[in-house]
C-alpha cells in the first residue's frame, strides 16, 4: 500500500491538492495521512526553530485543528468514495517541516503532496517558506500542486537534466509509477548551452534510457536557453502536465537544478511540480 502525506491548513488550496492526490492515485491502494500542524501564535515567527518539547502549552488551536480535521474527513467521504483509500487524521503541536520529517521516518512515506499557496492567498508566503522548507529537508518526493490547478491525467511528464549524475532507479521509481499508471510519456530535456555531451554524460544518458525502458520517452535538447527559460519554453510548446526535477545535495550541479531555480519556476508554476531527492554516488 502506498503511503502519502497530505498537509492541510484547511484552505481551498490545500483541498485542491488533496483532490489532485486522490485522483492521481485513484486506482491504487493508498493510506493518506491528513496532516495539520499548529502552534501558539507566539511561535509562528520561528517555526523552524520551535521544539514542541519545550512547552506544554496547547491553546485553542488544538481544538480548532481537531474540529476542522473532522469536517475535512466528512467532506472527503462525501466527495470521494474509493474503497482503495484509507485516511489517517494527524493533528500535531509542531512545525510543519518537523512533523512531516517525523512521519516520513516513522511510516516509510512514499510521497508528500501539498499545495503551493496558503489560506492567506499570498503565493510567496507558503511556497516561499513551507513548501520550500519541505522540499529542501524532506527525504522523499514532494509533489507541489498550484492553487486552482484542476486535475487532469498527466500524459506528459517533463524531466530536465544535464546528464552529469549517476541515475538511481529507486529514486525515480515514484515518477515512473505515475507514468506507467497513466500511460504517460516522459520528456527528458537536456539544456546544453551549446555544448556537446562528453563521454561521462553519454554514459549517464544511456543509463537513464535503460532505467526508463518500457515507458514511452523522448529525449530533447535545448541549446539556446538557460535552465528556467528552457523549461518554461518547453512546457508551453509541448503541453506538459507535470514537471519533475531532481533535488541534488552537496554537488556542484546544484547551481543548475537548485532550490533557487525551483523557487523561480514556482512563482509562475501552472502545473504540478514533482521534486525528487536524488543523492549522487559520485
Amino acid at each position: 500500500m502506498k503511503k502519502i502525506i497530505l498537509p492541510t491548513d484547511f484552505s481551498e488550496n490545500a483541498f485542491n491538492a488533496i483532490s489532485y492526490a486522490l485522483n492521481l492515485y485513484k486506482k491504487e491502494e493508498c493510506a493518506f495521512y491528513l496532516l495539520n500542524t499548529f502552534t501558539p501564535s507566539a511561535y509562528h515567527d520561528k517555526m523552524e526553530e520551535f521544539n514542541p518539547g519545550q512547552t506544554d502549552h496547547k491553546d485553542a488551536n488544538q481544538e480548532s485543528s481537531l474540529a476542522q480535521m473532522a469536517e475535512l474527513q466528512k467532506h472527503i467521504s462525501k466527495k470521494f468514495k474509493n474503497p482503495k483509500h484509507l485516511f489517517i487524521p494527524h493533528c500535531a503541536f509542531n512545525s510543519l517541516v518537523a512533523e512531516i520529517k517525523k512521519i516520513i521516518e516513522k511510516e516509510n512515506i512514499d510521497i508528500v503532496i501539498m499545495g503551493t499557496q496558503g489560506a492567506t492567498g499570498a503565493a510567496d508566503i507558503l511556497f516561499g517558506t513551507n513548501t520550500i522548507h519541505v522540499i529542501k529537508k524532506s527525504g522523499c518526493p514532494i509533489l507541489a500542486v498550484p492553487s486552482d490547478f484542476k486535475y487532469k491525467v498527466p500524459k506528459r511528464i517533463l524531466l530536465p537534466t544535464d546528464y552529469e549524475i549517476v541515475y538511481q532507479k529507486e529514486k525515480l521509481r515514484g515518477m515512473m509509477e505515475i507514468a506507467k499508471q497513466h500511460r504517460s510519456q516522459i520528456d527528458v530535456l537536456y539544456v546544453s548551452g551549446g555544448q556537446e555531451l562528453n563521454t561521462g554524460q553519454l554514459l549517464h544518458k544511456a543509463s537513464l534510457e535503460d532505467i526508463l525502458k518500457g515507458i514511452p520517452c523522448q529525449f530533447h535538447i535545448d541549446a539556446d536557453n538557460k535552465i528556467p527559460d528552457a523549461i518554461i519554453d518547453f512546457t508551453f510548446k509541448n503541453n506538459t502536465d507535470l514537471l519533475a526535477m531532481l533535488r541534488l545535495k552537496r554537488h556542484f550541479l546544484e547551481r543548475l537544478f537548485s532550490i533557487s531555480v525551483i523557487r523561480e519556476l514556482g512563482f509562475n508554476l501552472i502545473f504540478p511540480l514533482l521534486v525528487i531527492p536524488h543523492e549522487t554516488k559520485n
